[in-house]
Formats: C-alpha cells, sequence, structure tokens
C-alpha cells in the first residue's frame, strides 16, 4: 500500500482585515511611567544583599542578566530600566516577544495594551496594522545578520519613532547592551500578520539565545534576576546556563558562584535551596527549582523577593544607587 504525504491545508492570511491602531482602545499610556524618584525608602535585608552583589559584579565585570516578563514594562518600569543598563549595573535583558510589542508600540504612539475580552469576540484581537512595524523590523535584521532585539532596536533608532525615548530596545541598541527577545512561535499577536516570516522570526530569536549564552558565561561572580517570568526566563536560561558550563569545564573554569534574585507575586513557603516534591503543585514554578535551587548548587546565593514589581524594582534601583553612592 502506498501513501502521499502532503501537507495539511493553512489559514490563509491574506484572507485578515487589519485596523489601525488609531482605532484601538488602550489601556496603558506614558502616563503609567514612574518616574525614577519613585520608591526610593529604607531597602530590606534581601535588597540590599542583591544590590551589593550587583555593585560587586560590575567591580568584576561579570554578568548581571535580568530576566523578565512583559508586565514589568506594563507596570511601567521602563525608565529604571534604562537608567540600570546607562550605569551599567544591568549588563543584559532578556525577555519575550509580548515585551518586544509593548515596547515598540510605546515608542511609536505612546500607548499600548489591548482588552483581551474586548477585541477577541470582534475577532480583532492582535490586528493591527502598526504593529506589524515588529515584524518589518526583524525581517530587515535577520537579513542583516541581527537578532531580535538588536533589529528592533535598530528600528525604532533609526525611524526616530516619536517616543524612543522610553523604548527599552533603543536604549540597548543605543547603550551598546544586549536585549535580547526569545519567542514562542504563535503567542505573540504579532504572528497573526501577514508579514509575519516565521524563518526570520526563529533565525533572529535563535541568535538572541546564542547571545544570552555568551553573556552567561561571563555570570562567575555576577547576578542573575528574575522579574515575573515563570517559564522563558528560567527555561531559557537553563539551556544557556548549560551551554557555558560546558564549554567553561573545558577550558577549566567554573560558573558557579553568582546571586540569584526572583521577584514575583507567588507565596512560597520552605527552604527556598530544597524545591518541594513533584506532588506538590509549587514544584512546578520552574523559578523556584531552577533559579532558586538547581543552578546555584555549586556555591552560588539565592533570594525571593515577593511582592508587585511597581515596588520591588523601583526599591531595588534604589538600594543599589544608595549603596553604591550613586547619585540618581
Amino acid at each position: 500500500m502506498t501513501s502521499t504525504t502532503r501537507p495539511f491545508p493553512e489559514f490563509d492570511r491574506r484572507r485578515l482585515k487589519l485596523a489601525s491602531l488609531t482605532s484601538r482602545v488602550h489601556d496603558l499610556d506614558l502616563r503609567c511611567l514612574l518616574p525614577l524618584s519613585e520608591g526610593a525608602g529604607r531597602p530590606s535585608r534581601d535588597l540590599e544583599s542583591i544590590a551589593a552583589a550587583i555593585l560587586a559584579a560590575r567591580e568584576r565585570q561579570s554578568s548581571v542578566i535580568l530576566m523578565m516578563g512583559a508586565h514589568v514594562l506594563r507596570d511601567g518600569l521602563a525608565l529604571f530600566l534604562i537608567d540600570l543598563m546607562r550605569r551599567g549595573l544591568v549588563t543584559h535583558v532578556g525577555t519575550s516577544g509580548a515585551t518586544a510589542i509593548h515596547d515598540f508600540e510605546m515608542a511609536l504612539v505612546g500607548a499600548t495594551t489591548e482588552s483581551v475580552a474586548r477585541y477577541i469576540a470582534q475577532g480583532q484581537f492582535g490586528l493591527w496594522e502598526e504593529t506589524g512595524g515588529v515584524n518589518d523590523a526583524v525581517n530587515a535584521g535577520a537579513a542583516d545578520g541581527l537578532g531580535f532585539g538588536l533589529s528592533l532596536g535598530r528600528w525604532i533608532v533609526e525611524r526616530q519613532l516619536p517616543h524612543a525615548d522610553v523604548s527599552l530596545f533603543a536604549a540597548g541598541h543605543t547603550l551598546g547592551v544586549p536585549v535580547t527577545v526569545h519567542v514562542g512561535i504563535g503567542h505573540d499577536i504579532v504572528h497573526e500578520l501577514p508579514n509575519c516570516d516565521g524563518a526570520a522570526v526563529g533565525l533572529a530569536s535563535y541568535r538572541d539565545f546564542l547571545v544570552l549564552a555568551r553573556s552567561v558565561e561571563q555570570l562567575e561572580g555576577g547576578v542573575l534576576l528574575n522579574f515575573g517570568t515563570a517559564v522563558m526566563g528560567p527555561e531559557t536560561f537553563l539551556k544557556a546556563l548549560a551551554m557555558a558550563r560546558n564549554v567553561a569545564h573545558q577550558e577549566g573554569r567554573r560558573i558557579d558562584r553568582f546571586a540569584s534574585a526572583v521577584f514575583d507575586v507567588r507565596a512560597i513557603s520552605g527552604d527556598i535551596r530544597n524545591p518541594p516534591p513533584k506532588s506538590d503543585p509549587d514544584y512546578y514554578f520552574r523559578c523556584w527549582k531552577t533559579n532558586l535551587a538547581r543552578v546555584v548548587t555549586g556555591g552560588g546565593t539565592s533570594t525571593y523577593v515577593r511582592g508587585e514589581h511597581r515596588q520591588t524594582l523601583p526599591a531595588l534601583y534604589h538600594a543599589v544607587l544608595g549603596l553604591g553612592g550613586l547619585a540618581r
């Protein structure tokens, strides 16, 4: 019996009708941005410890890697991230495709975020013409040998988007600090659009993964920060660390002694260096078993800070500046 393999039918994106961002009701705009003066006060002992590790890493020229979810930007914290990068206190930001979209829309129109409930009912969720600029940026950058984050930052800067000054990606491009994007195909609204080239997205994001792995090679004596990314952050870092340690071991080096800190809203209890058993749902909180336990067994330290990002990131920022005697 002979069988012929035929491709399955695919959705024809030419049938889509896109709407303009100017017609969308935005949930957030520039007014959500917190000023750098926000959050000053006496830091907790945990924040002081993390701040000291960041300052020590800068002295050693070790990596300070901040992995984050999109809510960090949605919480209005772009200015804090940009200033930490500018001061050399964060040397790499790793994030998601959703972060890239929010950053691009904010740079373009000074607003972002749509009501999923409202627009999915209308069949309009994510189908915004101007947001396709993210795809244009990545398509062009991938062809030029660039990763996702650098492609987007270059696009925002070269086209002088109206609010480029609040763009994390534009800052990364200008300052020479990697801001990498680690996507899952189908996770982000720009994947719906007719100008999305899956090969370009995959290539650009994979380049960013290799950039992250290179930063992890410099993590001995450094710091890993995880803000609100429960899957992408720990899973992407774990693979990058495996690659970096493989090469380090061949060269007689180790990447063991670094500080790892997780910032999230979830309540966890017990010894954070010992994750719960598989029978406990908390076992599947990857930040715990990966960032707080598994990756620091060789001599690193781990800290869990519970709280809203709008409180914890500004508090950490001021703790670092205060401890380092750095003028704002």
